[in-house]
């Protein structure tokens, strides 16, 4: 399949979180603390984004998640260093208590 993204590196890894508090702010912001602390130590993720639902509105849109994150890899061996990782690990450990679910959706071209 022939790709028609400007995004240079060929895996892409998103994953959704739903907090099991999601309005409470004392976990929102441990949270995000967590996720930026990961994103700033990570030694193999290359185009980060952390975000939250867009404020679109379509049948089509599922905003039903509280987190959003899309890292990109070079390939997949970097992906599976990435999974093993300190930083990985890490957040794991202080995030995971916060989060009811997490979908992922990987990708490449």
């Amino acid at each position: 399949m022939k790709s028609t993204n400007i995004i240079e590196e060929q895996f892409i890894h998103v994953v959704f979180f739903w907090l099991i508090n999601p309005n409470n702010e004392s976990d929102r912001d441990e949270f995000e603390k967590a996720m930026h602390k990961f994103l700033n130590s990570s030694v193999y993720a290359k185009n980060k984004h952390f975000g939250q639902p867009a404020d679109t509105n379509r049948p089509v849109v599922d905003a039903s998640y509280t987190y959003c994150l899309k890292v990109t890899f070079n390939n997949l061996e970097e992906h599976s260093n990435y999974q093993i990782e300190p930083a990985h690990k890490l957040f794991i450990s202080e995030a995971s208590k916060l989060w009811e679910r997490v979908l992922i959706y990987d990708s490449e071209s």
